[in-house]
Parts: C-alpha cells; sequence; structure tokens
C-alpha cells in the first residue's frame, strides 16, 4: 500500500501482488451474501411466522437480485429464549420453521438456482434444555465435563460459597449460575439459559464436528460461526479462574462494558479452533467434491485478531471473518470517515491476505435508514458493493426498510425486534409476508411505499440500484480486483468518496459518492471522457449520458453515480 497526491489530497491505493484475473478467484471472494432471519421472511403457512417452505418460495427472488449465496439465522430445535439461539438438537429444525424435510426441498430449490445456502452455527453454547446438559448435569455417560463446571470459591469471612470468578455475562449478571443438582456453578457467557460447551473437552469437538457433517451430508454450502470470541475462557493451571481487570467503560458491576474482558473472549485456543474446523471442511471438499464449503466468522475484535481468525500462512482458517467497520458510521459520517473504516481492514487484512468483506447490517443492530437516514440508504449500498470482496446485506436493506417501533408481546420482548420486522414483499396485507390475520412482529407502518413489488417498478429505487450494483460485479473491472492496480479508494473532499475499478485494460469505473447535505464541485478527476451507466435518485443525470472529467464533475447532496470508461 502507498500515498499518492491528486489535487492536493490524499489518495490510498492499494497494490496488489497477485497475478490472476477471476479465474483466481474463489466463489465467496467477490459474492453478494443475504442474511435471511427466517421468522420474519415468509410465512407459507398462515401463522404469522417465516418458515423454510416461505424461505424456498422466495429462492427465486434472491436469484433476481444477484445474491449469491445466503446465511440463515438458526432454523434448529430450541426453546426460544434467544429465538434459536439457544438450540436443544442441533441435528433437528425446531417446528415452527418446518420439517428436515422441507429443508431438504429447500436445498434442492436453490441448487436448482445456483443460490448456495449457509447455515447459522453456534458452537459457544447449548440450550438449557439440550440433552447434552441434562447429561452434563447428571454426571452421565462420559458428559461429566461437556460445560464448564466449577465448585466456586469460599468466601473466607462469611464462609459462604460464591461464583469461580467476578466474570460478567454479555447480557449483564454474573457469568456463573449454581445448578442444585448437580451443586456446582456452570459457565454461561450469555443468557443462564444457554450454558458454555468446554471445549477442552475432545467430546465436544466431535460432537460438533459431527453436526457440521451432518449439514453438510445435507447440502449446504458453509456456516456462520456465531459468537466466535467467546469460545474459549482462559484458565489458571489449578483450575481456577482469574478474575477480570475493570474496564473504566462503565460504573455498573453487572454491565458486561464493566470489565476488561482479557480471559473471557479471543483466546488464542479459539484461533486454533477454526483452524481445525477449515482443515474438516477441506477434507470433505476432497471426499465429496463440489466447491469450497465457507466458514464466516462473527467476532466483534480487532481488525488485527480477525487476521489470525482467517489464518497465519501456514494454517488457515475463517475465509470471512465478518467486518463490521461500516456498520459504525452514522448520519453525520463523512468521507474521510468512510476511508479510516476502510483503512482499517485493509491495511490489515487486504495487505495480508487480499481478502474482503463488507457488512452494514444484521439481526442485532438497527437498519441502514435509522443509523444513516433514509435518504443515506443508497449511499452506502453503493460503496459496499462498490468495494473489492464480498458484500453482505442483511434481508430488507436492498429496499430501503426501517426499523419498526415494537411492544413487548407473548411472543417476544426483545430490544432487537425493531430491525427483525417482516419483510415488505408487496403493498397488500402484512406486507405480502404472511395471509393470516396477523405477524409475530408489526410490519412496518409504511411497507406500502417500500417493498419488492413497488420498487421494482421504480427506475431508481433502492432495489432497482442495488440490483445494478450486482450487475457490475459481472464486469471484468470489477471481476479483476486481484490484479495489480484493480482498484483504489479516497475521500476527494470532506464528504465526497471515490472508488476506482479497473482491468488495466479497457474498462474503468469511478464510482462518486456524496455523503453531505451541498452540492460538490470537483475538478479534474481524470483525462477520460465516461458514461452514467448508475444513478440514484437524488442525480440530475440521465443513464447513457457522457461527461468529460477533465472539466468538473458536479454533485447534488446525497447522490452517488457509477461512471464508465472503455477502451
Amino acid at each position: 500500500m502507498f500515498t499518492r497526491t491528486l489535487l492536493g489530497l490524499i489518495t490510498v491505493v492499494v497494490a496488489l501482488s497477485a497475478p490472476g484475473g477471476s479465474s483466481d478467484v474463489d466463489w465467496w471472494e467477490n459474492a453478494a451474501l443475504y442474511q435471511i432471519y427466517p421468522r420474519s421472511f415468509q410465512d407459507s403457512d398462515g401463522d404469522g411466522v417465516g418458515d423454510l417452505q416461505g424461505i424456498a418460495s422466495r429462492l427465486a427472488y434472491l436469484k433476481e437480485i444477484g445474491i449469491t449465496a445466503t446465511w440463515l439465522s438458526p432454523v434448529f430445535a430450541s426453546p426460544m429464549s434467544d429465538f434459536g439461539y439457544d438450540i436443544s438438537d442441533f441435528k433437528a429444525i425446531d417446528p415452527v420453521f418446518g420439517t428436515l424435510d422441507d429443508f431438504d426441498e429447500m436445498i434442492a430449490k436453490a441448487k436448482a438456482l445456483g443460490i448456495k445456502i449457509i447455515l447459522d452455527f453456534v458452537p459457544n453454547h447449548s440450550s438449557d434444555e439440550c440433552e447434552w446438559f441434562e447429561k452434563s448435569v447428571n454426571r452421565q455417560d462420559g458428559y461429566d465435563d461437556f460445560y464448564v463446571w466449577h465448585d466456586g470459591k469460599l468466601n473466607e469471612q462469611t464462609g459462604a460459597r460464591e461464583p469461580p470468578s467476578n466474570w460478567v455475562s454479555v447480557f449483564g449478571g454474573p457469568q456463573w449460575t449454581w445448578n442444585e443438582v448437580r451443586q456446582q456453578y456452570f459457565l454461561h457467557q450469555f443468557q443462564v439459559k444457554q450454558p458454555d460447551m468446554n471445549f477442552s473437552s475432545p467430546m465436544v469437538r466431535e460432537h460438533l464436528l459431527e453436526v457440521l457433517r451432518f449439514w453438510l451430508d445435507r447440502g449446504v454450502d458453509g456456516f456462520r460461526i456465531d459468537a466466535v470470541p467467546h469460545i474459549f475462557e482462559y484458565r489458571n493451571e489449578d483450575g481456577s479462574y482469574p478474575d477480570e481487570p475493570l474496564s473504566g467503560w462503565s460504573d455498573n458491576p453487572d454491565s458486561y462494558d464493566y470489565h476488561d474482558h482479557v480471559y473471557t473472549k479471543d483466546q488464542p485456543e479459539t484461533v486454533q479452533l477454526l483452524y481445525e474446523w477449515r482443515e474438516f471442511l477441506e477434507k470433505y471438499q476432497e471426499e465429496h467434491g463440489g466447491d469450497s464449503r465457507v466458514l464466516l466468522a462473527e467476532a466483534y475484535s480487532p481488525v488485527e485478531t480477525l487476521s489470525l481468525y482467517f489464518g497465519n500462512g501456514e494454517q488457515r482458517g475463517a475465509q470471512l471473518p465478518m467486518n463490521f467497520q461500516l456498520m459504525y458510521l452514522n448520519g453525520y459520517s463523512t468521507a474521510y470517515d468512510v476511508k479510516n473504516s476502510i483503512d482499517y481492514w485493509m491495511q490489515t487484512m487486504w495487505a495480508q491476505h487480499q481478502t474482503a468483506n463488507w457488512v452494514v447490517g444484521n439481526h442485532d443492530t438497527n437498519r441502514e435508514a435509522d443509523r444513516m437516514g433514509a435518504h443515506k440508504v443508497d449511499l452506502l449500498n453503493v460503496i459496499v458493493n462498490a468495494l473489492p470482496g464480498a458484500s453482505v446485506t442483511y434481508y430488507g436493506e436492498e429496499i430501503g426498510m426501517a426499523n419498526v417501533a415494537t411492544e413487548c408481546t407473548e411472543i417476544s420482548c426483545d430490544g432487537r425486534d425493531g430491525e427483525r420486522t417482516p419483510m415488505q414483499w408487496s403493498p397488500t396485507k402484512n406486507a405480502g409476508f404472511s395471509t393470516g390475520s396477523g405477524t409475530w412482529l408489526p410490519v412496518s407502518e409504511d411497507y406500502e411505499r417500500y417493498n419488492v413489488q413497488t420498487e421494482r417498478g421504480v427506475a431508481r429505487s433502492t432495489l432497482q440500484i442495488f440490483k445494478g450494483l450486482q450487475e457490475l460485479k459481472k464486469s471484468s473491472a470489477f471481476q479483476a480486483f486481484k490484479t495489480a492496480g484493480g482498484f483504489s479508494y479516497e475521500a476527494v473532499s470532506t464528504h465526497v468518496f471515490q472508488i476506482i475499478r479497473s482491468n488495466q485494460l479497457n474498462e474503468e469505473y469511478r464510482i462518486y459518492v456524496n455523503l453531505g447535505n451541498g452540492i460538490e464541485v470537483l475538478n479534474g478527476l481524470s483525462d477520460k471522457v465516461y458514461e452514467f451507466v448508475l444513478l440514484t435518485s437524488y442525480s440530475p443525470r440521465r443513464l447513457g449520458e457522457l461527461i468529460d472529467l477533465r472539466d468538473r464533475l458536479v454533485l447534488m447532496p446525497y447522490e452517488a453515480i457509477v461512471l464508465r470508461w472503455s477502451a
């Protein structure tokens, strides 16, 4: 990576050494990934909750908008204390979503359409209603150390038994809970009903490899690994657990932010475990053929740590340690903020591994329209899909869905409900999500404006912009991102961000995004004549219009454009 000066501005240009073009790119490296929250994508039976048959009925839509692969939030058997992230049977489909036959039919339809299916894999913990935990509580059949158990420590002054350490759970309160039957504390980094498995036990590793093989045999194309940083904890040689130091970020001892999690996150053993799983998937591919099976790692960790999760030069881990840097942008972010967020990833992950992915939303984060403003959704979508590497889109972001105000119901009272509401398919009843009398979460009040059917008929709708961006990814300039000089990016002013994609032969694209609320005038950007090939709704230009970039380029507030030059 090196810098040069252009018009008095600092430009970051990523120099790539790999000699190959698209033939050297595995399917996941330039993929358009799409997250489905199954409860909210499509209801097939009128009960107001999305299911597998509903997903299968909408797979053709994913093909229409250019999606390579979709990953599903958990559909496994669960008491739903944490909406599926508390699994009671890792090899069963929860009845709310359907059956294994429904799953197999969905896989078959996806393969016929050329859409890959990635499943959520939740290895850190199970439900306390899982058979494994019940056996461990009762020390049955070799399951004694299947979970993390400890006697606790005795208070020398009171004689009372206390938790083994001061660790606080992600959801607040102690990570340790006393079990009366076993007469020991068990560890849970999340809910009390989500006991942590003990990955120091070979039996745990064997069981979870069996889970991976079970779903691979049914045709899945990979796994998104949940809560990766929490899989291992540090333990002293005598079997005790050290207290974590104060962080200084919170005054509340029951808050997760109260401590610096040096013993409960990103332990070296977790890195090695990812290498083991990658090796397992590669051996499976050797045995069964087909495309690479992929690992997506969910880890809100420093990029330097994510680099280790990817690999160390000798061993390979998750192909896509998920990059959440752009999710920290907001409506006040400037082009320099965008550049800095991208730099943080590119200067480590791309420089060392030549891999990138960009996530802008998920089931735990407010939607783009709420974080950035509805008028900036297209801008962020343009940036994410114009950058090299894989893009990850949360369902509904491609039509500009916003959070929905929700109230506690018998079904849900989760602070993340607002970003999990039903997909908006049409301006009809329940937004086309369900034929039932109601839906598990309310449909947005603006569904008649923001929905797939309506936006299909609007030339510069968010949906049409998204589809246009996926078409651009098929161009030779976008495919050549691993060749020397294949792309660059920079903040050309406080509010205007530029991305250049080129095949270094006869095709170049220039993408300009104005994040500001004022008119921007740029001069002398290039010595070539370009054609407008993609325009957002704030642009006064026409597709096919030409512009000589030796002259000035005028951008309207919140305008994004894509220009193309060809020899």
